[in-house]
């Protein structure tokens, strides 16, 4: 508290002078005004922003702006703040002082990251699927520039001469740098190809230097062990001969004692210090960063945490670091000399339910009774329910990891259906991929046998929660469907491709929950192109809700596109009559497919009256 203190009163008295790189010039689910004043976080879970006062210590107002909020930052040095609302396409705008809503500007999609420049005339948002990064003139809300930088981009960050732009893709890890003056892509930094899941990337103050904190998934390994690493890279960003990318691996900084899925990592103003938040292991990382090429870092002390830490920062003065736990929903003060915990504020109030709640805790965590060595969570291969992009080499065969999206209406699950409920998964806990003790206390049923429903809570809560996830709209039909879309329909639905016989109903799929379950399969030829298949030929009906934005396809998922899937991977029509198409049918169903959902698909389950899996 005395640190805390301090800090404060040097901001008020005009003592401390912020190095900028604390507030706004990287992304995070946390931002710290440069005065040192406020704190905002998102609330993911209930669409808010919270404001939390730094000398009393207290959430002063929580801001409500929409669905699934990401990314915060604070515009230059006032106490405006720009907020990256993902599930809505929007970056909104407010007043943390007053908690009023000044602007909100819609984009095309799915916007993550938001940084700010110092003078906090202009604001940067990466957009998700598109990967698109957007520059927002704040006076006006005006959106000025998109720039294609690659797909999936997740991570932004300013470089400290206001020059640069660094943004990263999610599901690769590559860095790109983009020329503001220019708008173009000016250099890239490519990892390598197990790299994953890279949601943010840290710019060093006053070093070249830039930070992204990601998972490596190696997709041939059939078992926990070995397969899923945490690392930190570390990029030269200075534009000369020998720079270049290093990967730190995090798992080997504490023995045997593994962490798992690291989130964020934030770097001091003063550039000596760093600190990773682990959301898998509940822990934190804190260490020196050193003018050291070959060691980069020096480990310095391990913090255990609460529950789905997502969001670290560190306060102007260097004195505090602030962690943002997700799942107790709370930000939590440590000092830095001591990393001593000072002070606790909730943010706010559960707002999904007792049940949800302890399986969504469940659900990313990496320690017992879930898994045995802490290398991975359910969250490491479907982050907040979606697919990571992988197709692992499984003892089944390859399989292409697929959303939760819509999964509580498409029961059975799997692409072999070998699974009727959620609960099944009590035997992948147990099995060798997480080896974990697992939920049910006694005897286990075997899959598509009995209901292991209602024989644990604690799985029963896992369920409820991987069974909630919904579906955002397409994009590509926000002002209704096009006349190439509507074309592609009207083909879809027809006797003469036979695509609706089995992608039918408001889900595009005929696996529809029943009691007892019934098992549908089709052979649709793509299991002859795998010779690791151990399981088909046959396999589950997959939505085709939200493919827009879930290439590559197919179980195996060697279709790269939409096209490929309806076009050589398509032999003797056995997936849908479409070998006689012309080259503008098959581009008027790839239109089609791609503005799915255009609609709620649950409004019309529900005038169905189709049964979905609580």
């Amino acid at each position: 508290m005395i640190n805390v203190a301090r800090s404060l009163l040097a901001c008020w008295m005009g003592l401390s002078v912020a190095v900028y790189a604390t507030a706004g010039s990287s992304n995070s689910l946390m931002d710290i005004s440069s005065d040192g004043r406020l704190l905002v976080c998102s609330n993911r879970d209930n669409g808010s922003v919270s404001v939390i006062d730094l000398q009393e210590r207290k959430t002063v107002r929580q801001i409500p702006v929409g669905l699934k909020p990401e990314g915060v930052s604070f515009i230059g040095d006032s106490h405006h703040v720009a907020v990256a609302v993902y599930a809505e396409d929007a970056v909104v705008l407010v007043d943390s002082d007053s908690g009023k809503i000044i602007r909100r500007i819609r984009v095309f999609d799915e916007p993550y990251g938001v940084v700010s420049d110092r003078a906090g005339t202009r604001i940067f948002a990466t957009l998700d699927y598109p990967g698109r990064v957007v520059e927002i003139e704040v006076a006006t809300g005006v959106v000025k520039r998109e720039i294609q930088a690659g797909r999936f981009l997740r991570g932004i960050a300013l470089t400290s001469d206001q020059r640069q732009l660094l943004v990263t893709e999610y599901y690769s890890t590559r860095v790109q740098s983009i020329d503001l003056a220019s708008g173009e892509v000016r250099d890239q930094w490519v990892g390598a190809r197990t790299d994953n899941l890279c949601r943010q990337i840290a710019v060093h103050p006053t070093r070249p230097k830039a930070y992204l904190p990601h998972l490596r998934s190696r997709v041939k390994a059939v078992h926990g062990e070995g397969s899923i690493f945490p690392y930190l890279s570390v990029v030269d960003t200075v534009d000369e001969p020998g720079r270049r990318r290093k990967r730190i691996p995090m798992d080997a900084f504490l023995g045997n004692l593994v962490t798992a899925n690291p989130w964020e990592v934030a770097v001091s103003p003063s550039g000596k210090q760093i600190y990773i938040v682990f959301s898998g292991t509940n822990d934190m990382f804190a260490c020196r960063e050193l003018d050291d090429n070959y060691r980069e870092v020096e480990f310095r002390k391990h913090l255990q945490l609460g529950n789905n830490p997502r969001a670290v920062r560190v306060s102007p003065d260097n004195e505090t670091v602030y962690v943002y736990n997700a799942l107790d929903f709370n930000v939590v003060a440590y000092d830095t000399e001591n990393l001593e915990r000072v002070g606790t504020v909730t943010v706010c109030e559960n707002p999904l339910g007792k049940q949800v709640l302890e399986g969504k805790k469940l659900f990313y965590s990496a320690l017992q009774p879930m898994v045995g060595r802490r290398w991975i969570s359910c969250s490491s291969c479907h982050p907040d329910g979606d697919a990571d992009g992988r197709t692992w080499h499984n003892p089944e065969g390859l399989r292409n990891t697929q959303s939760f999206a819509g999964m509580a209406w498409t029961h059975p699950i799997h692409w072999s259906a070998d699974r009727d409920e959620v609960q099944d998964f009590e035997h992948t806990i147990r099995g060798k991929l997480m080896q974990g003790r697992g939920l049910i206390e006694g005897p286990v049923q075997p899959q598509l046998g009995a209901p292991n429903a209602g024989l644990s809570p604690r799985l029963d809560a896992l369920a409820a929660y991987s069974n909630s996830h919904k579906f955002t709209l397409s994009p590509y039909a926000r002002g209704g469907l096009s006349e190439g879309a509507e074309r592609g329909r009207t083909l879809f639905a027809s006797a003469e491709t036979r695509c609706a016989t089995c992608h039918s109903g408001p889900f595009y799929s005929d696996s529809r929950p029943a009691a007892p379950a019934k098992i549908v399969r089709h052979d649709v030829g793509t299991g002859e192109q795998d010779d690791t298949e151990k399981m088909g030929p046959a396999y589950d009906t997959p939505t085709l809700l939200g493919l827009y934005r879930t290439a590559p396809y197919l179980h195996h998922g060697k279709a790269l596109n939409l096209r490929d899937v309806l076009t050589s991977f398509n032999r003797d029509d056995r997936h849908g009559n479409t070998s006689h198409l012309t080259a503008q049918q098959i581009d008027d169903v790839v239109e089609f497919l791609k503005a799915l959902p255009f609609q709620d698909p649950e409004i019309e389950a529900g005038q169905l009256g189709l049964r979905k899996v609580r």
